[in-house]
């Protein structure tokens, strides 16, 4: 079993900061990507940011220049800093992670977690 746990979210101004943390645990052998989703009320979840097992990311442009995607190896761990927070950035965000749960398993498995919410208002 495989749990992805996400922390960080809350309420910020706009302008605002925020640090989002995801640990995942379990029954893990590799992680490959990481990456974080976020889901506004009344639309389709969409991609955030992904970063590799080496180190490659990819943002959405609407987050590129103000959101940085970082990850830790050795403790299972993908982070998100968000600066220069907009309303618009309000959603409920999930961390994501491809991974391997045994090395007799060599297709890895997509797994979620729970989400945090993050709402940027004054």
């Amino acid at each position: 079993q495989v749990q992805l746990v996400e922390s960080g979210g809350g309420l910020v101004q706009p302008g605002g900061s925020l640090r989002l943390s995801c640990a995942a645990s379990g029954s893990i052998f590799s992680i490959y990507a990481m990456g974080w989703y976020r889901q506004a009320p009344g639309k389709q979840r969409e991609l955030v940011a992904t970063i590799t097992r080496r180190g490659n990311t990819n943002y959405a442009d609407s987050v590129k220049g103000r959101f940085t995607i970082s990850r830790d190896n050795a403790k299972n761990m993908v982070y998100l800093q968000m600066n220069s927070l907009k309303p618009e950035d309000t959603a409920v965000y999930y961390c994501n992670a491809d991974i391997r749960t045994s090395p007799l398993v060599t297709t890895p498995y997509d797994f979620w977690g729970q989400g945090t919410q993050v709402t940027v208002s004054s």
